[in-house]
């Protein structure tokens, strides 16, 4: 299992080793056995951060969105929808920069809702403002896992 994927639990936090040919077959967590993908966006926090973004080898595609924000909240359904449709072959999650204000900080965004794909715990691709749903399968498809 050379090839295997390094990516978090969104429940225990404990790093899984995961064949991307199986990323279909429901994954679960060899720690806490957790599905490790439920359909639905992680909610990313400080705690949770490090093992979810920085340590995953798998590209998660991360909404950075404020309850105040009238575009955000356009663009919740949309990225919802998209997550259902696009998870496993990619992880999703939503970071509230008013909740996690320090955290959010780290990537001097200028508007909201600001989507940021990482790969390796590194930024690879960012897009700011509210994209339909097509727009963001498109722009998310060169980053999926195949």
């Amino acid at each position: 299992m050379s090839d295997a994927l390094t990516l978090g639990c969104p429940n225990c936090l404990a790093i899984n080793r995961v064949n991307p040919t199986r990323l279909r077959d429901n994954p679960t967590c060899g720690k806490c056995k957790t599905l490790l993908f439920t359909g639905e966006p992680i909610t990313l926090t400080s705690a949770n951060f490090p093992a979810l973004v920085e340590r995953s080898e798998m590209p998660i595609v991360v909404d950075l969105w404020a309850n105040w924000c009238g575009p955000c909240k356009m663009m919740g359904p949309i990225f919802a929808e998209v997550t259902r449709e696009l998870e496993p072959r990619m992880r999703f999650a939503k970071l509230d920069t008013e909740a996690e204000q320090a955290l959010a900080g780290r990537f001097n965004v200028r508007s909201i809702p600001t989507l940021i794909v990482f790969k390796n715990g590194r930024e690879v691709a960012r897009q700011a403002g509210v994209m339909q749903q097509t727009q963001l399968r498109q722009w998310l498809t060169p980053h999926l896992i195949e």
